[in-house]
């Protein structure tokens, strides 16, 4: 449906508000051009009302606003603060521009990508397991070393999952939705998985979830992989099919480490919380200290941009922003 509202120039964007006072009190010196106010997307904002508000930044802690997406209908544009956007625009509507906060959480989510390869590869669980009950006790492992790693989703967190792993002598293979040549050589496209899992000793998932995506890790697909192969999963949980993946994982075949599930939270009793070969983080690859100055940083180069007569970046839908007269 298209929009009756008459489209809004980027200069004409001149109140931002910002949903926690540590952020506030982070970055509202340096945005002088700007009214900034504080605002949570739930009741009023502090010192003007919602109307008036044209940029607003969503909580990364709290998605209670989402249960009434009303609130933002007349922001101009919603920054998020989590790379993924899955769910929101359907939410907000198509007036509402909104822009992901792309590389933010991609260091902090590649770590926690590469700790749960080697924990998973050096069987670091057990260890840890032994322990705390008293014992210690060597054991003999896999290795990370000479893996046949497949990558799939290359963008900001699968990127830099990529970097963080050619240290350790692997061999990587890069998969998007198309196959294509770039700076760093050979990236294959999704459907060419058949040919692609059946080598993978170690599959990391790290897509943005779309119609196209979701479930795409199904019985069938998992089945391509060969015995004894790691499932690492921090894109979103239902990329992989979770009944599928626990089957597999409970019949000993597969291995899994995962930081994002489905549903979540994963129920105490789900079998993938106890099995053997099994490792679940409860969704923490952006929860670090490293993401508060990311975020800072981001909102002021999205906002110089805008004052610049630019685009903001990882724009997911430009709502009613004007951006034909955009700079490039």
């Amino acid at each position: 449906m298209t929009s009756q509202h008459p489209d809004v120039a980027l200069s004409d964007l001149r109140v931002i508000s910002l949903p926690e006072q540590k952020l506030f009190d982070q970055i509202s010196d340096e945005l002088r051009d700007f009214t900034c106010v504080l605002w949570d997307l739930e009741g009023e904002p502090e010192g003007c009302a919602r109307e008036d508000i044209d940029i607003a930044v969503a909580p990364y802690f709290s998605g209670r606003w989402m249960k009434d997406p009303s609130v933002v209908e007349n922001v101009k544009l919603l920054q998020l603060q989590s790379t993924g956007y899955n769910g929101v625009p359907e939410r907000i509507g198509p007036d509402v521009a909104l822009a992901s906060a792309g590389w933010v959480h991609a260091a902090g989510t590649a770590e926690i990508a590469v700790g749960l390869i080697i924990a998973a590869q050096r069987n670091m669980d057990r260890a840890i397991l032994q322990q705390k009950e008293g014992v210690y006790k060597r054991y003999f492992s896999r290795a990370v070393a000479d893996s046949r790693v497949a990558v799939v989703g290359i963008g900001e967190i699968g990127s830099a999952v990529i970097d963080r792993l050619r240290p350790f002598e692997v061999e990587i293979t890069r998969v998007a939705s198309s196959a294509r040549e770039d700076e760093q050589g050979q990236v294959r496209g999704v459907d060419e998985l058949d040919q692609i899992l059946p080598e993978t000793d170690i599959l990391v998932v790290a897509l943005p979830l779309t119609e196209k995506t979701d479930n795409m890790f199904d019985a069938a697909m998992l089945a391509k992989l060969p015995d004894d192969a790691l499932v690492v999963n921090v894109g979103r949980g239902s990329l992989v099919n979770t009944d599928a993946l626990t089957e597999e994982v409970v019949a000993g075949r597969l291995r899994c480490a995962l930081d994002v599930v489905d549903p979540e939270p994963l129920p105490g009793d789900h079998p993938l919380m106890s099995a053997a070969g099994s490792i679940v983080l409860p969704h923490v690859g952006g929860s670090n200290v490293s993401y508060r100055p990311r975020v800072r940083d981001l909102i002021l180069q999205q906002i110089e941009l805008i004052k610049a007569g630019k685009a903001p970046q990882f724009l997911v839908q430009p709502g009613r922003l004007d951006l034909d007269s955009a700079g490039e």
